[in-house]
């Protein structure tokens, strides 16, 4: 690159650069762009780690060339636990930042697309970068995001990277229930979501989807732990979905996952409990289902109590017996929490949900997941009992108006600290 900005030439070179390497290659030819760019010294891609807390270098080398690490093939992906440095600000405030590291000036940039903490970018200059070099490493960042969501659909190489432990059976199942991304920032609203596995699996999920007016939102927690848990999880999610997808009404989609439990039922009887929304955008308005869930949690004004809702039966018992819905009108800087038992029963239960949900107010969603699942880990792990999942939404209000971002984050809303 040439001109002091990514031209549509530019970006026409790296896309032809990306189209023409394998998927596995992909993010090395965006890399390889940027560091010719700016006369890199080197430059290397870290993609976020699935536990939240490190991130992992993804190297291609011949196997045995680099020390330590898991190895695949002839990929190599070496973990860095977060310790506090410039990598984890980086990525938890959603800036650029620049360290002298051994004589070299190495500028790390956030990886990210609509709020999704994909990974790093790092690069390392042999003189100090100007504002023009880091506004270009910065949005060579971003393209990043971009090719890593579309290659990753055609390998495995990013989730392997991600993986420092490996999966059960169960866990595999579970995980392909989960959205794509657990974050997502719109100009009216920030959502971001966890889950923190029980060592058998508890069959707990969450999922959101974003039309053009509405949010989807849901959290459910399958009987049971192991493969049956998540093979219930996959009836109840795939039913949802498939209402949702069909246009179905609030209630319809809660009657459709009662059905494919009941219709599908084994010895065991599975059933599942489930908090399901729809959020009308462009008036704050929130429909709530809550079947024999845990109550949602509403922080406004430093206050945090629990939502009164209709009490119904969980999916997949007294089939019979119709659905409630309420309605809850949002108010811009209103904090919703949705969340499983496992965030409160048992040892999860020292942990004073309420009390530390208060405290965390000046974090973005994506960091506060963070911290409410090592909390937990802390009160009542190592090795949890129970699947502990939540989903936090932030309202704003402003629906249709234009969203203020940089490189794929909206500054304004990142964590004020790390937590």
């Amino acid at each position: 690159m040439t001109t002091n900005d990514m031209s549509g030439s530019d970006l026409n070179d790296v896309l032809l650069a990306v189209e023409k390497a394998a998927p596995v290659d992909a993010a090395q030819a965006v890399t390889r762009t940027i560091g010719l760019s700016v006369d890199a010294s080197w430059v290397s891609f870290l993609v976020a780690d699935m536990s939240g807390r490190a991130l992992v270098r993804l190297a291609h080398v011949p196997i045995g060339a680099v020390a330590g690490g898991r190895r695949q093939d002839e990929d190599v992906a070496v973990v860095l636990p977060f310790d506090g440095g410039s990598q984890e600000q980086a990525l938890r405030a959603q800036r650029v930042l620049v360290e002298d590291v051994d004589g070299q000036h190495v500028v790390r940039a956030p990886v990210t697309q609509r709020g999704e903490a994909i990974g790093l970018l790092e690069v390392a200059l042999p003189i100090a970068p100007t504002e023009d070099v880091l506004q270009r490493v910065s949005r060579a960042a971003h393209t990043l995001a971009f090719v890593v969501i579309a290659n990753r659909r055609h390998t495995d190489l990013f989730e392997w990277g991600q993986r420092t432990s490996p999966f059960t059976l169960a866990a595999e199942i579970q995980r392909r229930l989960l959205p794509s991304s657990f974050t997502c920032e719109a100009d009216s609203f920030t959502l971001a979501a966890w889950l923190e596995p029980a060592a058998s699996i508890g069959g707990d999920t969450f999922d959101y989807s974003l039309a053009r007016d509405l949010l989807h939102l849901s959290i459910t927690d399958a009987v049971g732990h192991g493969v049956h848990s998540a093979l219930t999880a996959t009836l109840c999610v795939g039913a949802l979905r498939n209402a949702r997808r069909r246009g179905g009404t609030l209630l319809e989609q809660a009657q459709a996952a009662d059905d494919a439990l009941t219709d599908n039922a084994a010895a065991q009887s599975p059933f599942a409990t489930g908090l399901l929304g729809r959020l009308d955008l462009a008036t704050g308005t929130l429909h709530l289902v809550n079947a024999g869930h845990p109550l949602p949690l509403l922080i406004r004004n430093g206050t945090t109590e629990p939502l009164t809702l209709p009490a119904n039966r969980p999916f997949g018992v007294l089939r019979r017996k119709p659905y409630q819905v309420a309605e809850i009108e949002l108010r811009p800087g209103d904090r919703l929490v949705l969340l499983t038992d496992g965030m409160l029963e048992r040892g999860a239960a020292a942990l004073d949900l309420s009390t530390r949900l208060q405290t965390l107010g000046e974090l973005h969603p994506r960091e506060v997941v963070r911290v409410l699942a090592d909390l937990v880990l802390d009160v009542a792990g190592p090795v949890l009992p129970d699947d502990a999942c939540l989903l936090i939404l932030d309202w704003h209000g402003g629906h249709g108006t234009t969203r203020h971002t940089a490189a794929g984050a909206e500054p304004h809303r990142a964590s004020r600290s790390s937590g």
